[in-house]
């Protein structure tokens, strides 16, 4: 089970940062999208997602434009990654906890839950605000400094 980021969460995410670190004010989506390189058409679509999740607020008219609609120490990631890609961990369609195996990967369940699990503890735990300012929970810090982290494998 590959456990990927798609394009589409990784700009949702910039895209949120760009807001947090000019709220309260409106941006263009040129603004949005301009410091970080992102395609203008995907990061429209992307933003009409996380409005209609409740996380971004769009005001029409020439001193129009987009901002959050709660305060970034507010929104986890993990609800910006839900509002544009469904739930964080899926196997075969299904939720974990929805997987049933016989035989030998009778258990096999019980660690798909653990993958959604500890991916929670991360991307629920961690806010935009935390994020925008580098102060990362401990817990994340921590995993963060585990010898073999920033190794590919």
């Amino acid at each position: 089970m590959a456990v990927q980021i798609s394009a589409k969460s990784d700009y949702a995410v910039r895209a949120a940062l760009e807001m947090a670190a000019r709220a309260p004010d409106l941006l263009t989506i040129d603004a949005i999208v301009e410091d970080q390189g992102m395609p203008r058409k995907f990061v429209e679509a992307i933003l009409g997602d996380l409005r209609r999740a409740g996380i971004v607020r769009t005001q029409r008219g020439c001193a129009g434009g987009y901002t959050l609609a709660r305060p970034a120490s507010e929104i986890a990631i993990g609800d910006i990654l839900r509002a544009v890609d469904g739930p964080l961990a899926e196997v075969r369609g299904l939720r974990p906890h929805e997987t049933t195996y016989g035989g030998v990967a009778s258990h096999l369940p019980d660690l798909w839950v653990a993958v959604r699990s500890s991916l929670r503890q991360v991307l629920d735990e961690v806010t935009l605000q935390q994020l925008l300012t580098g102060s990362l929970p401990a817990k994340v810090r921590r995993l963060n400094d585990v010898e073999d982290a920033w190794l590919p494998r």
